[in-house]
């Protein structure tokens, strides 16, 4: 567990700090990826970027870099624009599922080890 990573999330003690600790038990349950803190934000990285994840004022964005590659674009509502972002905001009232987000992650993976 990287120390920043754990900063941060901390840093939060309203609902956008759970969310970010629910974001961060289900990244790292894939044991291919590698945490880090790149760009004020906690990143992960398996055979290349992963994924991110931030908080803003409203919402808590989960971002994947190469999302516009992944083969299930149905659960993103946010960089729909992006030539290869592509992220889910989850504001206060959304509930997080786990196996949605697993399964990106892994898709994630399984793309980063194909390019």
């Amino acid at each position: 567990m990287n120390q920043k990573v754990t900063e941060y999330i901390n840093s939060y003690i309203d609902w956008r700090g759970q969310i970010l600790k629910e974001f961060r038990v289900i990244i790292n349950s894939h044991l291919e990826v590698q945490e880090d803190f790149k760009w004020g934000v906690p990143v992960w990285t398996s055979n290349g970027l992963l994924c991110a994840i931030s908080c803003f004022k409203v919402h808590v964005k989960i971002n994947f870099f190469h999302g516009s590659h992944l083969p299930d674009q149905s659960h993103f509502n946010s960089g729909l624009d992006s030539k290869d972002h592509r992220s889910i905001n989850f504001s206060v009232s959304d509930k997080i599922d786990d196996v949605i987000i697993n399964k990106l992650v892994q898709q994630a993976i399984e793309y980063n080890k194909e390019k």
